[in-house]
């Protein structure tokens, strides 16, 4: 590593993150649990001050859809740099944003390309979901908003307001479809279904004390929900309800986009065309840019009804051209899929070993592990530690009127899903265990106990399998110093009682 001893690195390092401290916001958060100064990086891997590598599996949460500093997208930014070009334009046209909304259009779902308008927005996604709801509430004439539970659609007030943690009179919130934690303790399509069918009651009673909404918007996989996916046939069925009642559909593809969850648009895997997508992240190269993409009757807006200052980053647009085009030329939402698939596979076996991973679940190379506590009640049953569940495991249903409920008939019993609860403390121990081992992963979900892999779509076989192996190794040391009840052991502690899943399961309690 060039420049400074071997010792003055290190006192470099520690300098930077103490000034960090002493300058920067309460409100900072990846710096708190990684503590790390980047100085280079390629592909999954970045160097860091002190000399240190890292796995990337953050990919500026999921901005790099090919990885840090791909050559194609220095290319396109030496290019425009290299030319002559204006750097920043407003909203004037030029040829550089021109190739992007080609290259753009060319990728969108069928039914949408042909009739699109684009909006370029300010450079953060949030920017464009205040876009996109101010477009819908102008082509509406309506005020409200339908959104889902565990939600997450960016930092500014609108944006807030329609995200899980926020409280808005204009914001109805629904029940987001998901197996582990089924709000129903359903889970699978009956769980859906009652969704489904929650959704359709509050849109059609005129006493469910919410009018008609100015739309919908949703996330065809929740990221900071806990890397929800959203059925297919649920999404369908959403499609199908807004678009009977003239309720515009929009897609949060914001995290999900550009090939991330093994089909260039997450909406792909159901076959649906929202009325708009919300657009940013990987869009830009990893380069600030967000746009809204939208049907044409829509477009009712007048001259400068959505403005903003830095929509005509050109550096950011070149960027975008050149990795959407390489996604796109190369298959890697296909190699996505097919990666991301072996990765659940492998993952699934570490569950089975682990009693403290209660669920894997994910869509191409966007992966949640969920982390809990065994050993405690599971939150929906009234069994004590180590109490037969086999009732509920063997699908015996006792919750009022849910199995009986018209038009689900289910084909077997409904399953009654019993999750323990969610440990947090020990999904921070297995980050900081992951960042000993070289290995950067996220934290998200409800209770911020769900690891998430967001790696770049270039990984290879090989670094694919180093990242498993470090985050089974940071499972492993992490389980075995944490009690059953998710606080540290102090190493002098006896172990305390777990669970096991299989005779050969490892307990995560030490």
């Amino acid at each position: 590593m060039a420049g400074g001893t071997p010792g003055e690195v290190p006192a470099a390092h520690e300098g930077i993150l103490r000034r960090q401290s002493a300058r920067e916001s309460s409100a900072r958060t990846y710096a708190r649990a990684l503590p790390i100064v980047p100085v280079r990086a390629r592909g999954l891997t970045i160097e860091g001050a002190d000399g240190r590598r890292y796995l990337d599996c953050l990919s500026g949460a999921g901005t790099l859809a090919l990885g840090h500093n791909h050559p194609v997208v220095l290319e396109a930014v030496r290019g425009v740099l290299d030319s002559g070009a204006p750097l920043s334009v407003l909203d004037l046209a030029t040829p550089v944003k021109d190739a992007f909304t080609t290259e753009l259009f060319r990728t969108l779902p069928p039914g949408l390309a042909d009739r699109a308008r684009v909006q370029f927005c300010g450079p953060a996604g949030t920017d464009a979901v205040e876009a996109a709801l101010k477009l819908v509430r102008a082509a509406t004439g309506r005020t409200g908003v339908l959104t889902f539970t565990g939600a997450y659609h960016g930092m500014t007030a609108g944006a807030l307001a329609a995200s899980g943690g926020a409280h808005d009179v204009q914001v109805a919130r629904l029940p987001y479809p998901q197996d582990y934690r089924c709000p129903f303790g359903i889970g699978g399509p009956a769980g859906a279904e009652l969704s489904a069918r929650w959704t359709e009651s509050l849109l059609d009673d005129p006493k469910s004390g919410v009018p008609r909404p100015a739309g919908m918007i949703l996330e065809p996989v929740q990221g900071e929900g806990g890397v929800i996916p959203a059925p297919d046939d649920w999404l369908r069925r959403m499609r199908q309800l807004t678009a009977d009642r003239s309720v515009p559909l929009i897609a949060d593809e914001i995290q999900t986009g550009v090939g991330r969850t093994g089909a260039f648009w997450a909406v792909d895997h159901s076959g649906i065309t929202p009325d708009v997508m919300v657009l940013s992240k990987a869009i830009g190269g990893s380069l600030p840019l967000a746009v809204i993409v939208y049907r044409d009757d829509l477009d009712t807006w007048q001259p400068g009804a959505h403005a903003g200052t830095f929509r005509g980053n050109q550096l950011a647009m070149a960027a975008g051209t050149a990795t959407l085009a390489y996604v796109r030329e190369n298959a890697l939402a296909e190699r996505a899929a097919v990666l991301g698939s072996r990765m659940l596979s492998r993952l699934a076996e570490l569950a089975r070993v682990h009693d403290c991973v209660g669920d894997v679940r994910g869509r191409g190379l966007m992966i949640g592990i969920e982390l809990v506590t065994p050993g405690l009640d599971p939150i929906t049953s009234d069994a004590s530690p180590g109490a037969d569940d086999s009732a509920a495991r063997r699908g015996d249903f006792g919750g009022p009127g849910t199995q009986d409920a018209p038009g689900l008939r289910p084909s077997g019993p409904v399953p009654r899903h019993t999750p323990l609860p969610a440990a947090p403390e020990l999904a921070a121990a297995v980050q900081r265990e992951c960042l000993r081992r070289g290995l950067i992963v996220e934290l998200g979900g409800r209770h911020a106990s769900v690891i998430r892999l967001l790696p770049p779509l270039t990984i290879t076989d090989e670094q694919a399998t180093a990242v498993l192996d470090r985050l089974a190794d940071a499972i492993d040391a992490a389980a075995h110093h944490h009690r059953p009840d998710g606080h540290a052991l102090d190493g002098n502690e006896p172990h305390g009682p777990h669970q096991r899943r299989h005779p050969d399961a490892a307990p995560c309690a030490g």
